[in-house]
């Protein structure tokens, strides 16, 4: 069960990463008109957490293991931060993010192609 739990973040970081690799400024759009329609959005980073704890908790035996706890770390910071940060410093950050050039989506989706990639690899999933 804990291959497959990790093999689907590493599929949730390819689908993400490749999105944001092929129409980067389309994905960033839809997601901050979706945000101001229903901000509980932000709600859902939570699951977030969730497989970030889970990341940290269950790579301890898995190859490349040190970027698995930053990984995983960040993931529940990042979650936490969204999740009950104060609007204040979430606001400017998210309109930050949202203001980005299209290249650097595509980076941060060059990013996280290559952790799903190498979680896919650490799980033994790759050959090659």
């Amino acid at each position: 069960m804990t291959r497959y739990i990790l093999a689907a973040i590493a599929g949730i970081w390819m689908a993400d990463g490749l999105a944001l690799l092929t129409a980067p400024l389309l994905v960033i759009r839809r997601l901050q008109e979706s945000l101001e329609q229903s901000p509980n959005l932000l709600r859902w980073e939570a699951i977030g957490i969730g497989l970030g704890t889970l990341l940290i908790l269950w790579s301890a035996q898995l190859p490349y293991q040190p970027l698995w706890w930053i990984s995983g770390g960040a993931m529940v910071i990042k979650g936490g931060f969204l999740v009950w940060g104060p609007a204040a410093w979430r606001t400017p950050l998210l309109s930050w993010c949202f203001a980005r050039e299209a290249i650097d989506y595509r980076f941060v989706g060059l990013w996280l192609c290559m952790l799903a990639v190498l979680l896919l690899h650490a799980l033994g999933l790759l050959h090659g």
